[in-house]
């Protein structure tokens, strides 16, 4: 049950949309090219298609979104601080990784960055749980899908030393 009355609600709703949309473009901004350099890499048979990527990671961010509202919306930010400030810790190490991997072409770094990203992800769930198992379950397939997208990075830039 929120303390908030339906209008702030509905505000709550919009920022943490608008927050995770934010770190998603920054992530986005670094992928305008990333088609050519990704289609140019060997890539193991299991590696979606590059079309898989935007909707999942949209339907993902839209999910992020919604767990941390779910959080916000039980108390304010005052009683889910930690929780929600690692949520915004862990979309920035997000955003990074395209950077990091479509940008400067550093693939042990990107690697690198999911597994912190993973860790960051474990952290803002146990927090999470703590206010609101909902979120915790709304933010499940983004922790999977990050896990794979780690050994997929991990695949790919061991098969492209030269690249990355």
């Amino acid at each position: 049950m929120s303390r908030f009355g339906l209008s702030a609600q509905i505000l709550g709703f919009i920022v943490w949309m608008i927050i995770a949309f934010t770190a998603a473009a920054v992530g986005a901004v670094a992928s305008v090219n990333a088609a050519d350099f990704y289609a140019g890499l060997d890539q193991p048979g299991w590696a979606p298609a590059p079309s898989v990527f935007a909707p999942v990671w949209s339907t993902l961010y839209a999910m992020m979104a919604m767990a941390a509202w779910l959080v916000w919306r039980t108390g304010g930010v005052e009683p889910a601080r930690r929780g929600l400030l690692l949520f915004l810790v862990q979309l920035a190490v997000n955003a990074l990784w395209s950077w990091l991997f479509f940008v400067w072409h550093l693939g042990a770094l990107a690697f690198l960055d999911t597994l912190v990203l993973m860790a960051l992800i474990v952290a803002t769930l146990r927090e999470f749980q703590r206010h609101q198992p909902v979120a915790v379950l709304l933010m499940m397939p983004y922790l999977a899908w990050v896990a794979f997208a780690s050994v997929l990075n991990l695949t790919v830039w061991l098969m492209n030393p030269q690249s990355l």
